[in-house]
């Protein structure tokens, strides 16, 4: 007989006794608290959180899944001691056992204390609470932007106070001051309102209120959030934070440009006291005028200082009046001696002027006329005599050349009925008429037979009426 038909005990396969055991695991621990410390602490790119629950003598893995994660108040960190809720199970692909956490919370206020200043270390390390980027609020804002819950007594606390101090526009940004929606509701209000322009219908606010009441340590955990802080630092408008009571303290208290122990002490700080400024403008005033009279009674007092050390006026100018009193003089004798230069120069120029001169030089003038009126006539009449001979040379050569004396000696121009000329027979035709141009008239004839060459045109025997003419 062998030895497995001797036993009676059941063969499971590796898939079956991991069911088994994650149904064992998971009907013993259905809802567990696990206290212990954060390791191994890593974030898939899929959303969900991997690490490990350890203490001093055992390790249990961890998952949280990605939408737990995103509700979660408190996000575990590397080497923060945590309170982790959830169920125990199984993971069969590795013969492990772990817990699926639904809520993450902090093992008593010293972890909590202690995560805090570990963030508030790391921050600081990269600048985000240096006093270099603390930016100036400005002594009296025409706009005020406050980021508080609607509802609560903090809204109403900074109105009564601004109303009372000196009034300004209120723009109030609703958000949730605790809870899971508070960080992303602050982040969005801060940098909704830096988004604001001058081209928007909402104005732009000229400093921010982040403010809430009061509260435990975790009721103001969103304040402490890295998202917050990093949002605050990033703010263009000056922030002023007044979170909690005098003696709760938040991250955003080192980040923000002025922190305020409380939401009413952060509208005393915001804006001057109206009847304060006044009274200060006044002062001020006052002062002015005292300086500006004090000012005067000096002024006056120095010039008579000076008018008793100045000679007097008639001992100032005693000596140009009397240098006047000498060109004044000279002045004189100087007309009188122009004047005298000036007669002599007339009557030697009135000498020259006299009748006889004058009629001298007329006549002189005269003779020089007449002989240059007789030069230019003699000059004339050669030259006109000499155009005359070229223009008769001219006419004698036209003469010769004219066809008009070879008309004269008998003979005719012939022209066709177009009006040119016909010099020679063979541009004749049989028929045509002609005009024959003699030295005394005209006539027409008409061209008979057909001309050749060599031959002459002979005349018709018919007499030729008078003005009429034919050609052979």
């Amino acid at each position: 007989m062998s030895e497995a038909a001797e036993t009676n005990i059941p063969e499971l396969t590796v898939s079956e006794i991991a069911a088994a055991l994650k149904r064992t695991v998971e009907d013993a621990f259905p809802f567990v608290r696990v206290r212990g410390e954060v390791s191994n602490l890593k974030t898939h790119s899929s959303g969900h959180i991997y690490f490990d629950l350890k203490d001093d003598k055992a390790s249990l893995n961890a998952v949280i899944w990605r939408m737990t994660a995103r509700r979660l108040r408190v996000k575990p960190e590397q080497g923060l001691e945590v309170v982790c809720t959830g169920r125990v199970t199984t993971y069969p692909g590795g013969s492990r056992y772990q817990i699926i956490v639904e809520q993450v919370e902090l093992a008593g206020l010293g972890a909590l204390m202690a995560m805090l200043e570990a963030r508030r270390k790391t921050l600081a390390t990269q600048g985000l609470f240096d006093a270099a980027h603390k930016k100036k609020l400005p002594y009296l804002p025409e706009v005020i932007g406050v980021i508080t819950s609607p509802t609560g007594a903090v809204i109403r606390d900074i109105m009564h106070r601004l109303d009372a101090r000196f009034p300004r526009r209120v723009l109030l940004w609703p958000v949730t001051v605790q809870g899971d929606r508070a960080v992303s509701d602050v982040v969005s209000a801060i940098r909704g309102f830096n988004a604001l322009t001058p081209l928007t219908a909402v104005p732009r606010p000229d400093v921010l209120i982040v403010a809430r009441g009061g509260g435990s340590m975790e009721d103001l955990m969103p304040f402490n959030d890295e998202a917050v802080v990093r949002a605050v630092f990033d703010s263009a408008i000056p922030i002023i934070s007044a979170v909690g009571h005098e003696t709760d303290t938040t991250l955003i208290d080192f980040v923000a440009d002025l922190r305020a122990p409380t939401p009413t002490a952060a509208a005393e700080m915001v804006v001057p006291v109206r009847g304060e400024l006044l009274a200060q403008l006044t002062d001020i005033e006052s002062r002015r005028l005292r300086a500006l009279a004090r000012a005067v009674g000096e002024r006056r007092k120095h010039l008579g200082h000076v008018a008793r050390l100045l000679p007097a006026a008639d001992q100032l100018f005693a000596p140009q009046r009397q240098r006047l009193d000498l060109v004044g003089e000279r002045l004189g004798h100087a007309l009188a001696r122009n004047r005298e230069l000036h007669s002599r120069h007339f009557a030697a120029v009135q000498a020259r002027l006299r009748d006889a001169a004058i009629r001298r030089r007329i006549e002189v003038g005269g003779e020089r006329t007449r002989a240059l009126s007789e030069r230019l006539s003699r000059t004339r009449r050669a030259r006109i005599a000499e155009l005359r001979r070229a223009v008769e040379g001219l006419g004698r050569m036209l003469d010769s050349l004219s066809y008009l004396g070879i008309l004269e000696r008998g003979f005719a121009l012939v022209r066709g009925a177009d009006g040119s000329v016909r010099r020679r027979a063979a541009m004749l035709k049989a028929g045509e008429s002609v005009s024959l141009t003699f030295i005394d008239g005209e006539g027409a004839a008409t061209v008979g037979g057909k001309p050749t060459e060599k031959a002459k045109p002979k005349m018709h025997a018919k007499p030729i009426a008078k003005g009429q003419g034919s050609l052979l």
